[in-house]
């Protein structure tokens, strides 16, 4: 702003409310983010989306990587307290691991291009992601030795696996689209996917995978799987 000149509204409201203001630009942000990854969100994207002049972005955050930081973590923090009420049983915790990914598709999409862009690099905030990574593993052998879970897999692999399971028809919709024949979004697949994933748990419980049968619903007719 040029010596003499007064003030924007924004700049005003920016001033008036900083809680509210820094709310609106991580919500920008993470819009921006998920939708061209770090590398393609823009700095001038993200003000203009949270309607804030630029100036006291970089009041707020610093840089770039700082508000992707941020972003990062109140978006880790929420889900680790959607993680929390996972319901200790498989059969129900999987359907509803499936249901967040529907709920925080921006979460996902934000992953997919982090995996583009960084690769095998070291990633933002790393440290404190494999902290939350941990500490998902340390629930997964809670449930192991309590009983909820076989012991026969290692902790990770089955953590990757149920990620695998619930994300991927989110991840990758025209995968889903071509090996369903509908779309991720579908109701009906919605519904029998849940409901796979309910039955398919039992692999993961103890001395129950060899016992029990599943059918898959393809284009709304069902097929046994052997």
């Amino acid at each position: 702003m040029e010596v003499g000149s007064a003030p924007s509204k924004t700049s005003r409201a920016a001033t008036r409310n900083p809680e509210r203001s820094r709310e609106r630009i991580l919500q920008a942000a993470f819009e921006e983010f998920a939708a061209k990854g770090f590398a393609g969100a823009r700095v001038d994207s993200i003000a203009s989306r949270a309607e804030i002049n630029k100036r006291m972005l970089y009041h707020y955050f610093g840089d770039k990587q700082t508000l992707f930081r941020e972003v990062l973590r109140r978006k880790m923090a929420q889900r680790q307290t959607w993680a929390a009420a996972t319901p200790d049983n498989p059969a129900e915790g999987l359907p509803y691991w499936f249901d967040l990914a529907h709920k925080d598709v921006g979460w996902i999409r934000l992953l997919e291009w982090e995996a583009l862009q960084f690769m095998d690099k070291r990633l933002i905030d790393e440290d404190s992601r494999q902290k939350a990574i941990n500490n998902a593993a340390r629930r997964i052998s809670k449930l192991q030795r309590s009983g909820h879970l076989s012991k026969r897999f290692n902790p990770r692999h089955t953590l990757l696996a149920m990620l695998a399971l619930t994300w991927f028809p989110i991840a990758f919709p025209q995968l889903t689209r071509l090996i369903c024949r509908r779309s991720a979004s579908d109701a009906g697949f919605v519904k029998d996917q849940r409901e796979f994933l309910a039955t398919f748990a039992a692999a993961f419980q103890k001395g129950t995978a060899s016992r029990r049968s599943h059918s898959v619903r393809f284009n709304g007719s069902k097929k046994n799987s052997e």
